[in-house]
């Protein structure tokens, strides 16, 4: 093996950080991973940066034992990496690299007041969790921090901030900090005006572009790999410095690569711990507070639905399945548990029967929710059985997403595809149907839907590595990536379709029980 003719993706997921070993025609060679879990400290989602290195540096443990193990070699060295995370939230530090406060991911909805004034003064919608709204609501709120504010970044820029010593990213991640201009490819200059000119900011003498990454492209270069970099990769000291690192990325992009969705009316749903959509558009959407707009990693403009909630409640009614199963002596792997579940819930009603859940474990931007609560509701005369239970926990996990899809009808936004990644299209076919039921649309799944970020941002470093001189990033995935790729599509019967309309009716119309639960408990 070869190893120039490799490239390395690492993508630190909500639950996993994973990273996989690609060969020069795309094939994933290996593979690493690391399980871990966010923290609410004083009432902010978090993960420490010692967490971040200590999980780094296991999941990468775990790549060079599964390429020696498979070919007898040290992964001392690769063609180019690339770094990719879940996007948004706030990492602050000062003119030392020290960090002022504890990381604020994306899950967390405290920035109700920063978001609301910056898209009034905007005109452009600014979710509660983007970089930029953790920044302002902390200039509102006074904090100390700010004092010492010399950059801030997501944890993507800090990854590879710390590999590199630049500070840059890729611009669709950048697009969850700062709105894009998809003409200049860079920060809208007019917006970084209003913004520095407001009162509260001037007050502390801030230069937003000076505290914000540079923008960078896909395909484009964003430093090497130095000494320090690959110590904390690999405290071995086996994987040498001096590799190309290419620009890094958030989840939503790489989701986008992984899956083929890069051009203009194309689209693809990420479904994890939280799920969104992505749909490359080439018009100009009203404002809505539902809908983000991001780019692609080239800059292409994005329509983003983003929904905080996703599996975490059927992970947890999961593990209460196998406790009964524990309980009575029986015991079956993961793989065997989930596939049986989800499969069981296509023999459920199409209305779930007249169950209801919410999956809040936190706050909803989509249906304006600062705080969740986990609900499960049925009626005396609710069809309640384990088909129709596991169904409710399906859709209920798509019924966010599904509110915001449609938005993006009323505005004939097209799409003429959609793909489907993540977990929640591990079990084949059961997550295609359910989503394709919820947006009325076919829903196609490739064979590599499960690699989802970590493969993307593979590919990624592939394109800068390998493109053809002029050679778009489209092109390359269109003709050399997934020319061959095979996929399945589904579409869900217009009885189905229906059944869900029932469904989020019924859930659009009980909010206000969740609403009350978030108040009384």
């Amino acid at each position: 093996m070869n190893l120039k003719d490799t490239v390395i993706g690492i993508e630190l997921g909500s639950t996993r950080i994973k990273a996989v070993l690609l060969s020069k025609d795309h094939q994933v060679l290996a593979q690493g991973d690391h399980g871990w879990e966010n923290s609410l400290k004083d009432n902010i989602w978090t993960y420490s940066l010692a967490e971040v290195k200590e999980g780094l540096q296991d999941c990468f443990k775990n790549l060079k034992k599964d390429v020696k193990e498979k070919y007898d070699v040290v992964l001392d060295t690769t063609g180019a990496l690339g770094i990719s995370a879940m996007m948004h939230g706030y990492l602050p530090f000062d003119e030392n690299d020290r960090q002022l406060c504890e990381f604020r991911t994306w899950r967390n909805t405290i920035t109700g007041e920063a978001a609301d004034k910056l898209s009034e003064l905007f005109g452009f919608n600014i979710p509660q969790r983007w970089s930029i709204a953790h920044l302002y609501q902390a200039i509102l709120n006074k904090e100390k921090h700010l004092n010492d504010l010399s950059y801030i970044t997501t944890l993507a820029g800090y990854v590879h901030y710390v590999l590199t010593g630049k500070k840059v990213m890729g611009i669709g991640e950048a697009s969850g900090m700062f709105p894009i201009d998809s003409d200049t490819l860079d920060y809208d200059e007019q917006m970084l005006r209003k913004f520095n000119e407001l009162a509260e900011v001037k007050a502390y003498g801030f230069d937003l572009r000076k505290l914000l990454p540079e923008v960078m492209l896909a395909g484009e270069e964003a430093g090497v790999l130095n000494e320090a970099g690959a110590l904390y990769l690999d405290p071995t000291g086996e994987f040498k410095a001096g590799i190309p690192v290419m620009p890094c990325e958030g989840d939503a992009g790489t989701g986008m690569v992984a899956t083929n969705s890069v051009r203009v009316r194309t689209g693809n749903v990420s479904a994890g711990t939280s799920d969104f959509a992505m749909v490359v558009t080439d018009k100009k959407l009203n404002v809505h507070k539902e809908i983000d707009m991001v780019t692609t990693p080239t800059g292409f403009p994005v329509a983003m639905v983003h929904c905080n909630n996703c599996t975490s409640d059927i992970n947890a009614w999961v593990k209460i399945i196998r406790q009964g199963l524990e309980a009575f002596g029986f015991s079956v792997d993961n793989n065997t548990l989930y596939t049986t579940l989800f499969n069981k819930a296509l023999e459920g009603d199409d209305d779930c029967g007249g169950l209801l859940s919410y999956n809040y474990y936190s706050g909803e931007g989509v249906t304006d929710l600062n705080e969740g609560r986990l609900l499960f509701m049925r009626k005396a005369d609710s069809s309640f059985d384990l088909s129709n239970f596991m169904r409710t926990h399906l859709y209920s996990a798509l019924a966010t997403l599904k509110i915001g899809m449609d938005i993006l009808r009323e505005e004939n936004v097209q799409i003429d595809k959609i793909y489907g990644h993540g977990g929640f299209f591990k079990t084949e076919g059961v997550g295609q149907r359910i989503l394709s039921a919820a947006i009325n649309t076919p829903v196609s799944c490739m064979e590599t839907a499960g690699e989802g970020g970590p493969y993307g941002m593979a590919l990624l470093c592939a394109y800068g590595l390998w493109k053809k001189e002029n050679e778009t990033l489209e092109d390359y995935l269109d003709n050399r990536v997934f020319n061959t790729c095979e996929s399945t599509t589904i579409k869900a019967s217009d009885k189905e379709v229906a059944g869900f309309d029932r469904f989020i009716e019924s859930y659009k119309n009980c909010l206000s029980v969740e609403k009350e639960a978030i108040k009384k408990f």
